[in-house]
């Protein structure tokens, strides 16, 4: 090992970092040069931390392989996102998961960094079975309420799915469908199928407020995503509402001609 110079040792490091072999681990465990025992000291924590990650996946693989046991093939998850904002949709997944690929990480979107969220979207479009959009606009959430059009917004996305999913785990809400189905509070967190939707669901929304954000960008969506940040209010306040502002949720509604 000494033979070799630490820019060297790293760079096998990073080369075949989760692959390495005993012997190596036991060189660079014993190296007494700082500059060795520093890379072997980051080496143990990134390999602690994967576990963990994987240790979580299989946590959260619990709802889905008691599916499988049951002898359901096709589980879909199923989340929405976008309930608190004053503009914009709501917009829901629904993603069926390939069982024989790991998509390490998966998790509430709402936890996860935008340039985690967005690698894990890829993974997920790359990789999942099948996945289905639906979202219901402002006008749609005024007529009905938010909570019935996140439950609209996930039927369209369950028919949005290409082939026909068998059974259903749902965030903390029942379905009015015949399939079977569970519903599971913090889901999002709790099953790897619901956090892919969660993610998937996510960035779908996310993108289409930019696409707003390019026909009013007075009001910021580009960093608010509908929300009720203070730069939000203040466009409220100086320019009044669009059509894509939830007329029913205060302070919107306050700020109506009648009002």
């Amino acid at each position: 090992m000494k033979e070799k110079s630490i820019k060297e040792i790293r760079v096998l490091i990073e080369k075949h970092s989760g692959k390495l072999d005993q012997k190596f681990i036991l060189q660079l465990k014993d190296d007494p040069r700082k500059g060795v025992q520093k890379l072997y000291s980051q080496w143990c924590k990134r390999v602690e931390k994967e576990q963990k990650r994987l240790h979580t996946y299989k946590q959260m693989s619990s709802y889905e392989n008691k599916c499988y046991t049951d002898g359901y093939r096709l589980i879909a998850g199923i989340d929405e996102v976008g309930r608190g904002p004053l503009a914009g949709p709501v917009v829901a997944s629904a993603v069926i998961l390939d069982r024989n690929v790991k998509i390490i990480g998966l998790d509430d979107s709402k936890k996860l960094s935008v340039q985690v969220r967005e690698e894990l979207y890829e993974k997920i479009i790359e990789n999942a079975v099948a996945i289905g959009i639906g979202s219901v606009p402002a006008k749609e959430i005024d007529r009905i309420n938010i909570y019935e059009a996140s439950r609209v917004a996930m039927m369209k996305a369950i028919e949005d799915l290409p082939i026909y999913p068998d059974y259903l785990l749902i965030d903390a809400m029942s379905l009015p469908t015949d399939l079977p189905q569970e519903k599971i509070i913090k889901g999002d967190a709790q099953s790897n199928s619901i956090a892919a939707a969660s993610i998937v669901a996510k960035v779908t929304r996310d993108r289409m407020m930019l696409e707003l954000d390019r026909k009013y960008p007075q009001y910021f969506f580009h960093s608010n995503v509908g929300y009720a940040t203070a730069d939000h209010l203040d466009a409220l306040k100086e320019y009044g509402i669009t059509p894509e502002h939830r007329k029913s949720f205060a302070p919107v509604s306050q700020l109506l001609p009648n009002n």
